[in-house]
C-alpha cells in the first residue's frame, strides 16, 4: 500500500455516542479547512451488554444489528454535520468494531492529525471514559493529536497560542507545529520557557535564568525567518511546568507540546508535561510526537 504524502494526509477525528457536544468534531472540520485536507470522522464501537425491555439480555444476533444501526446513525448525523459546516469539505465516515485507542492509532499511521474530545473526570472515572482512550492515543500516535474540551472557553481578544519550549528535539517539533498554527490562524505565539527552580536552590539564579533565555532564543532560530508574519513573544517564567503553561494558556486557542521532554523521564512513553497539561488544559491541547515518528509502544 502507498503511503499518501504529508499533504493529503487526512485529519481523523474520533467521535463518541454518548457525547452531547460538537466542539471536537467542529474543532476538526475547522482545521481540515483551514488546511485544506480532507477529515475522517471515526467511530468504534466495543461490546457493552445492554438489558433488554424486560431485564433479560437481547440475543447476540439483535444486538448486533441495533448497536450498528445505531452507531451508524450517530455517524452520519457527524459527519453531516462537518459538511454542513464547512461546504466543499471532502468528509468520509468509518465505522470500525474495536477498543476505540487501538483504531484511532491505527488511522493515525496515515494521518496528519487526530483529533480526540474529553471531559474534566475524577480519577474514577478516567478508568472507564475517554481519557482512557485520550492517553494511549496521545502517547502512542506517529502524528499530532489534539485533545479538544467539551465547552467553550473564553478566548483573548488577540488570539494567541502557547508552545512549551525546553530546547529538546520533542519541543523543536512542537515549536514548528506552533508556528505553523499561529500562520494559519494568523494569531500570535506566546513561546515559554519554564525553569524549576531545583528542590536545593541554585548558586546562581541569573546565570541559570540567562542560560533559558538562550536555549529560548537557539530553539526559537529560523523559524521566524520562515513564518515572518507570526508575531512571536518569548518568555522564561519560573515554576512548576504544568502549573505555569496551563495557566498562561486559560485563554489561548491551543496548548502546544512535545510528547516528551519538558520535565519527561527517560524511559516514559508520554513526557510527565504532556500528561499533566492533559488532564488540567482548559483549551485545547496539541500533543506533537517526537521527529523520528512518535514514540513506539515497547
Amino acid at each position: 500500500m502507498t503511503t499518501p504524502s504529508r499533504s493529503s494526509r487526512p485529519i481523523v477525528v474520533g467521535v463518541e455516542s454518548h457525547a452531547h457536544h460538537r466542539l471536537p468534531l467542529a474543532w476538526a472540520s475547522d482545521e481540515a479547512d483551514r488546511r485544506r485536507l480532507p477529515l475522517v470522522v471515526v467511530h468504534a464501537h466495543g461490546m457493552p451488554t445492554p438489558a433488554g425491555a424486560e431485564g433479560h439480555l437481547p440475543s447476540w444476533q439483535e444486538w448486533r444489528h441495533a448497536a450498528r444501526r445505531a452507531a451508524e446513525n450517530m455517524l452520519a448525523e457527524a459527519v453531516a454535520f462537518a459538511e454542513a459546516r464547512h461546504r466543499g469539505l471532502s468528509v468520509t465516515g468509518l465505522l470500525a468494531e474495536g477498543e476505540p485507542s487501538w483504531v484511532l492509532r491505527e488511522q493515525g499511521k496515515e494521518a496528519a492529525m487526530i483529533v480526540l474530545g474529553t471531559d474534566f473526570l475524577s480519577a474514577r472515572q478516567e478508568l472507564f471514559t475517554s481519557t482512557s482512550v485520550a492517553l494511549p492515543v496521545v502517547a502512542h500516535a506517529r502524528c499530532p493529536v489534539v485533545v479538544v474540551r467539551e465547552w467553550e472557553h473564553a478566548l483573548a481578544d488577540a488570539p494567541f497560542l502557547v508552545v512549551g519550549v525546553d530546547g529538546s528535539t520533542a519541543s523543536q517539533a512542537a515549536v514548528d507545529f506552533a508556528f505553523e498554527e499561529a500562520a494559519l490562524r494568523r494569531a500570535r505565539l506566546r513561546a515559554i520557557f519554564v525553569w524549576h527552580r531545583p528542590l536545593l536552590g541554585v548558586l546562581d539564579e541569573g546565570a541559570a535564568l540567562h542560560e533559558c533565555r538562550m536555549m529560548l532564543h537557539e530553539a526559537l532560530a529560523g523559524r521566524q525567518g520562515k513564518h515572518p508574519d507570526v508575531d512571536v513573544h518569548h518568555e522564561v517564567v519560573t515554576g512548576h511546568p504544568v502549573e505555569v503553561l496551563v495557566r498562561e494558556s486559560r485563554h489561548a486557542l491551543a496548548l502546544v507540546t512535545g510528547t516528551r521532554g519538558l520535565g519527561g523521564f527517560t524511559g516514559m512513553v508520554l513526557g510527565s508535561v504532556s500528561q499533566g497539561a492533559l488532564h488540567h488544559a482548559q483549551c485545547p491541547l496539541v500533543a506533537v510526537p517526537h521527529p523520528n515518528g512518535g514514540p513506539r509502544a515497547s
